[in-house]
């Protein structure tokens, strides 16, 4: 395969574990929480391209990506890989990157080619062996590593230390440009949470007909809601129905959140009596309490169709 500019990164599915008596078969990397960037290295003229995982050229964003060349140990390389920012508590920043408040760190996991030749029909152990030749950890950029087998237990640990979860990447398999691949699996952390439901947003398109997401607080001691943002993913066409009728029964003038949300999400809010209480699983709440990447599992003492 020769590659073709702005490369467009192997995209993963989102999925279980291998099974255990398949664990061996896989690679296993720690799965960050940032940016997907294809990054190209010209060690001759010093030029380092940075390109988002759309094929932008983002490269005056994070110019202390500049210096990678004195780090290579070829005259070309095209390597894929996340950047992450840390926060204070040592842990991916998903809302620090966006900020980019502090520098960014490249955490370098593929290398799609060398010195002009595409390495990407290389099996994914070899273009690993590759990338770790190829490139020397700085201070803004590094291999990170992977082992072979211990799926399981790799997980657990990205539990217990609160990262997003884990890679899983099939031996032997190649690097495809821009496509989807069950070779390649996303196996995601998810924090269960209980919220409290107090409004909903006018559905469209496809839900014109029911509601595009539930409008979710917390409670506080002090007996008010605070708001905690949107869940809209979870949801059949059942679902979306039986708890339309649900929410109907229930609407009122007053917001129940103290304060109000923000405009976005206050805008065509339809507000409801606070009775209601959400079982979601999220990936984190962000800095300002809000849930993110929510979706919904079921309703406090309600037996809704799947």
């Amino acid at each position: 395969m020769t590659l073709s500019f702005p490369v467009l990164p192997m995209k993963a599915a989102i999925g279980l574990l291998p099974a255990e008596s398949d664990d061996h078969g896989w690679a296993y990397e720690i799965k960050w929480d940032g940016y997907r960037t294809i990054v190209v290295v010209d060690v001759p003229t010093k030029r380092v391209r940075v390109q988002s995982s759309s094929g932008l050229d983002v490269t005056a964003t994070y110019p202390e990506l500049g210096g990678m060349w004195a780090d290579v140990h070829a005259e070309r390389v095209v390597l894929d890989g996340e950047i992450i920012v840390f926060g204070p508590d040592g842990l991916p920043s998903f809302e620090g990157l966006q900020r980019h408040e502090t520098q960014v760190v490249l955490q370098a996991f593929d290398v799609l080619s060398v010195d002009g030749h595409d390495v990407v029909d290389r099996p994914y152990e070899e273009r690993r062996a590759l990338l770790r030749e190829v490139l020397d950890d700085g201070t803004n950029w590094t291999v990170p590593g992977h082992r072979i087998g211990g799926g399981a237990d790799l997980l657990e640990a990205t539990v217990q230390q609160g990262l997003e979860g884990v890679m899983a990447k099939r031996l032997g398999s190649r690097y495809l440009p821009g496509k989807r691949s069950p070779n390649w699996r996303k196996v995601k952390n998810r924090r269960s949470v209980d919220v409290v439901i107090g409004g909903f947003t006018p559905g469209t398109g496809n839900r014109s007909s029911t509601f595009g997401s539930l409008l979710v607080g917390m409670p506080r001691a002090d007996g008010t809601l605070a708001f905690a943002g949107g869940v809209g993913t979870g949801f059949s066409q059942l679902r979306l129905e039986a708890l339309l009728r649900l929410l109907t029964e229930r609407v009122t003038d007053a917001c129940p959140f103290e304060p109000v949300p923000p405009c976005e999400h206050s805008r065509s809010a339809v507000w409801v009596r606070p009775d209601l209480t959400a079982h979601i699983e999220i990936a984190e709440f962000t800095n300002e309490g809000y849930v993110r990447h929510a979706s919904f599992v079921g309703l406090d003492g309600h037996d809704l169709p799947r």
